[in-house]
């Protein structure tokens, strides 16, 4: 007999496999994702657990390796008890759910102590991302990405719970652990959702205020515990696990909102407070603890009002684990620190200060962050957010790791991060740190440390079209909002749009103004004229970006001296130069920035650890400094001349800007319709200098609105009583002067009569 031929499959022609046959590969099959899911490695733990169909039988599955025995509960049945697997923690039953109950069967597990707990079935429920929000997440083009992933409470299905969601593209598997389960991540497995590299899986029951972390078995079978990447919450340093929580605040901001998204900012004034939220004022009866955010709500929107600020800056309020980063290196980005309170007690506080019509803007810190193991750092246990090479991932300097702004999903996580703050929190603008960081691919490496862009440059071409997408999403959704940047090198067009070929940033930083600024006031007078340049040299660019003039943190820390003591002089002369140096940024074209204890001429350093010395305002001159912000920013606020041709050339002009030997300089402000003109004239030498001619551009009497010599402000009173009277006789190619009292260490702001 001759035998039948075989195809390439190795199967008898016309024979197909006996029932036994399939039955064996069917039963082997499940032997191993059985074994799969007891090694806690299934990808796909809903094929095994929960509810299935099989060959007419109604199965219900469930893992719990810990228990003794159990049961399904369906309603008005008996109990049915389920049989274990071995002893793999594998239960199984027949049992039949209810087909009308929105809880049609739940659990109930029975431990060695005598135990139980009833509960409803994770594996019964459909997942909680649709295809939709799959397909844009790989895209990078999810902006409400903070909606889907992390933890959302939630009622699904009918019944109360929350959906978690995670990317771990190259985990084997990950878990969800927490202290509804005593942290055993054997027993809620998540399952992958395709090939989006996303686990989910939907916790009946978990409620917020619930901790949680993740559980992930990486591909060189190490299993790593970490938080939440968007987490809403987190446990109170140094605890590190992820909160789960859910917000129930009630809005009354609503007119402010519309108002802000109703004007460009440009030609707004904008006076802003930087603040340190755990410094700013402490209790020394309790501790020398920092003000919770709810009691900031109580006494910070006041304080910043009665001090003329339209906004307030604080440093990252996002979770970080070391206090001593200032809130620099991110652990939790979607998480307001809860040293200070929940998430809904920050928002308390924003609303608070809109109702007191004050602007909040948040530092942000796309540019590194932190490799603390049980955060971003390797997440999957590969480089996932950051750079694997080094060069690219890695910033030796603060010893921190560079995201991969090339990767759709880190891009994505950034970008919904911001819009998150905005959206979520009434955020009024985003000020991004280190954008030079961000920007070069040699910044702060030597020769060899750095890998060069395609065309063989030093520019993170990927850094760049991140930051240019970021400021067109923001400025599209939101246009009102405050986009700036701290870049402290001459890369062109940072606040220019992108359709120009500008990064798109609203403001940007001058930190060339600071610089030579701070260095010429720092001078002895005696030597200043052989520094003029210091003082003009900021408005031959005053132009070329719209900038924020800003007298920051940074200057006040790591040695540095506060801004009283780099002023030179006695006492009297360190204030009254302070006092000046205030005068002349408040006159100067761009916006303002003042750290907190700035105002109080801070005789310190600034510390994170401590309060602002608020006590220093027993002295008349700390007192006066006080003083003279508070009517800076009345003054500023009252005469758009200051703020409405801000980054215009024709809002400035010069009056005299070359007397150097008398340390002389003086210029002119002007609004955008040039119907108002404010003149500010500094003389910053020690010595009074009676009579000092100087050019006007309108005749008749021009009265002081303000003088930093003033006694009010515990100066030694020269001036003018109050107005002087312009000639026609020309001078400085004006065509109008007056004969003007300099104070000493003074500035003068001047305005014509009846304007």
């Amino acid at each position: 007999m001759t035998p039948k031929a075989q195809n390439p499959s190795g199967r008898h022609e016309g024979r197909e496999p006996s029932m036994g046959v399939r039955e064996s590969i069917g039963r082997r099959k499940l032997s191993d994702e059985r074994e799969a899911l007891t090694r806690g490695e299934h990808r796909d733990p809903h094929r095994l657990l929960g509810h299935h169909e099989v060959d007419g039988r109604s199965l219900i599955s469930a893992f719990r390796p810990s228990a003794r025995a159990m049961r399904v509960l369906v309603p008005a049945a008996k109990p049915v008890e389920m049989e274990q697997v071995g002893e793999t923690g594998l239960f199984v039953a027949e049992a039949r759910p209810s087909a009308d109950n929105p809880a049609p069967y739940q659990l109930q597990a029975e431990y060695a102590d005598g135990t139980v707990i009833t509960y409803d079935d994770p594996y019964r429920f459909m997942p909680t991302l649709g295809e939709l929000d799959l397909f844009l997440i790989g895209e990078g083009r999810h902006h409400d990405l903070w909606k889907r992933m992390g933890a959302h409470p939630r009622t699904h299905q009918g019944i109360p719970g929350t959906g978690f969601a995670v990317w771990a593209p190259n985990a084997r598997a990950v878990r969800v652990v927490g202290s509804f389960n005593l942290w055993d991540g054997r027993v809620h497995p998540m399952r992958s959702i395709g090939s989006s590299g996303i686990w989910e899986l939907f916790i009946p029951g978990v409620r917020p205020g619930d901790l949680y972390k993740f559980e992930l078995l990486t591909g060189g079978g190490h299993l790593v515990l970490k938080a939440d990447p968007f987490a809403f919450a987190a446990e109170v340093p140094p605890g590190t696990a992820s909160v789960v929580t859910d917000s129930l605040f009630e809005w009354s901001d609503g007119e402010w909102m519309i108002r802000r998204d109703s004007r460009s900012p440009l030609n707004r004034p904008m006076s802003i407070y930087e603040m340190h939220l755990g410094s700013w004022k402490r209790k020394p009866e309790d501790g020398g603890r920092p003000l919770t955010y709810q009691e900031l709500a109580g006494e910070l929107p006041g304080y910043v009002a009665d001090m003329g600020f339209s906004h307030v800056e604080f440093m990252p309020v996002a979770e970080h684990p070391f206090s001593g980063s200032w809130g620099y290196q991110v652990s939790g980005y979607y998480a307001p620190t809860s040293r200070f309170g929940s998430p809904d007690d920050f928002r308390a506080l924003i609303n608070a200060l809109h109702e007191k019509d004050i602007g909040v803007i948040l530092d942000w810190v796309p540019g590194h962050f932190p490799r603390d193991e049980w955060a971003l750092a390797r997440f999957d246990g590969t480089a996932l957010y950051e750079h694997e090479d080094p060069r690219k991932g890695s910033h030796e300097e603060w010893g921190t790791l560079i995201f991969n702004y090339g990767r759709n999903e880190v891009r994505n996580f950034l970008l919904s991060n911001a819009l998150y703050w905005l959206e979520e929190f009434h955020v009024d603008g985003i000020r991004v740190d280190g954008v030079a960081s961000m920007l070069y691919l040699d910044y702060s490496r030597e020769s060899g440390e750095w890998v060069p862009n395609e065309f063989g440059g030093r520019e993170n071409l990927e850094a760049v079209s991140f930051l240019k997408e970021l400021n067109e999403l923001v400025h599209n959704e939101h246009p009102g909002v405050i986009m700036a940047a701290e870049e402290s090198t001459a890369w062109p067009g940072v606040s220019r749009p992108t359709y120009t070929g500008g990064l798109g940033f609203g403001f940007k930083w001058n930190m060339g103004w600071m610089h030579d600024t701070l260095k010429y006031f720092s001078e002895d007078p005696i030597h200043r004229k052989y520094h003029h340049n210091d003082l003009t040299f900021s408005l031959l660019y005053a132009f070329t970006e719209n900038f924020i003039l800003p007298l920051s943190h940074d200057e006040v820390v790591h040695g540095k001296g506060s801004l009283l003591n780099k002023m030179p002089g006695d006492r009297w002369q360190k204030a009254a130069n302070l006092r000046a140096l205030l005068g002349w940024m408040w006159a100067h074209p761009g916006k303002q920035l003042l750290f907190q204890g700035g105002e109080v001429a801070q005789s310190d350093e600034w510390s994170h650890d401590r309060s602002v010395d608020w006590h220093l305002l027993e002295f008349p001159e700390h007192r006066g400094v006080h003083s003279l912000v508070r009517e800076l920013n009345r003054a500023y606020l009252a005469e758009p001349a200051l703020w409405e041709s801000d980054f215009n050339q024709e809002g400035f002009q010069w009056i005299q800007g070359g007397d150097a030997d008398a340390n002389v300089a003086a210029f002119l402000r002007w609004s955008a319709d040039r119907t108002r003109v404010v003149a500010c004239i500094a003389n910053l030498s020690p010595i009074p200098r009676p009579a000092y001619r100087v050019g006007l551009p309108r005749g008749g009497p021009w009265r002081e609105i303000l003088n930093t010599d003033s006694e009010a402000f515990a100066g030694s009173n020269t001036g003018n009583d109050g107005n002087v009277r312009a000639t026609d006789e020309g001078w400085h190619w004006l065509p109008h002067s007056a004969h003007v009292d300099l104070p000493p260490l003074g500035v003068l702001w001047m305005v014509p009569e009846g304007q």
